[in-house]
């Protein structure tokens, strides 16, 4: 299934996606929840009550009518690996950056969040703009320590993500966060494409295109460390919530590793392609205004 959230006429919603029209769930079913988190926690029997709904007679909206919010709007958490494809790494390693021989995590603090395609800003206070075509994991039941052969398990979909970047904020800190944490840069979407329908998401092609131009392509196979690998390592750490999502890294083909370095500009459209989902695409806009304190 594709579940997305999405507002139609100011009332937010989350509904199923259904060829070309997106299902009110609430309106379909008024037991089932009206955001994604709380539609994550009701779990399988939730599940079940979509897929009884009769998507030919319930109340639907031309998707082309609504507007495509980010799928998770408030994770708990939102976490991504750093140089997790080997080519990347070897970009990395080129402009001095210190890889360790373990994974490699950061936050982007949750307030970045962004919709599939909404603008996304330049910031006033760099010109170091990038990008990162990612493929997202969003989790589905509240988990630690979970062993790799059952990460499966506590999956409840796969989205798309660009892990925007303010490149000079990002290398003043080891912990990278500053750099990854700017408003309007975590775009996700278009929706999640629940893990039954995507049980295996190893080989699927992801490319990023910029103004068209194709910047990265890979097929996520070619990860270092794979998403039960992944999610095995942070709930090493710490408990995983429903709607917490995960990065599982970018490829090679960012800006700052192009000759010479080549960053984002306003006017510019980043289009994030994932095989099995869709794909997003964000136009970079001037950071407004009215984000200033008066």
């Amino acid at each position: 299934m594709k579940l997305v959230t999405f507002t139609h006429r100011g009332a937010q919603t989350i509904g199923l996606v259904a060829g070309d029209r997106v299902i009110d769930l609430a309106a379909a079913d008024p037991s089932l929840p009206t955001d994604m988190i709380a539609l994550i926690r009701a779990g399988d029997q939730a599940l079940a009550r979509i897929r009884a709904i009769d998507t030919g007679t319930a109340p639907s909206f031309a998707l082309a009518d609504v507007h495509l919010d980010a799928p998770v709007l408030t994770p708990s958490k939102y976490l991504a690996i750093g140089m997790n494809y080997r080519a990347h790494v070897k970009e990395a390693l080129s402009k001095g950056v210190q890889v360790p021989d373990t994974q490699v995590w950061f936050n982007k603090q949750v307030s970045c969040i962004n919709g599939p395609f909404d603008d996304v800003h330049k910031p006033r206070a760099s010109d170091h703009l990038d990008y990162e075509a990612e493929l997202a994991v969003v989790i589905g039941r509240r988990c630690r320590h979970v062993p790799v052969e059952h990460a499966k398990d506590v999956v409840f979909g796969y989205t798309i993500a660009n892990d925007v970047s303010v490149r000079d904020w990002q290398l003043r800190s080891s912990t990278f966060t500053l750099g990854k944490s700017w408003d309007t840069h975590g775009p996700i979407g278009p929706w999640i494409v629940t893990a039954d329908e995507l049980p295996d998401p190893h080989g699927l092609r992801l490319r990023m295109r910029v103004n068209g131009e194709v910047r990265q392509d890979i097929t996520t196979d070619q990860m270092l460390a794979n998403v039960w690998e992944q999610i095995a390592h942070l709930s090493t750490v710490m408990t995983l919530e429903p709607g917490d999502i995960i990065a599982t890294g970018t490829p090679s083909g960012v800006g700052l590793a192009m000759q010479p370095p080549t960053w984002l500009k306003v006017g510019d459209v980043m289009r994030v392609e994932l095989e099995g989902i869709g794909h997003i695409e964000n136009r970079v806009v001037a950071e407004p205004e009215s984000t200033v304190m008066r």
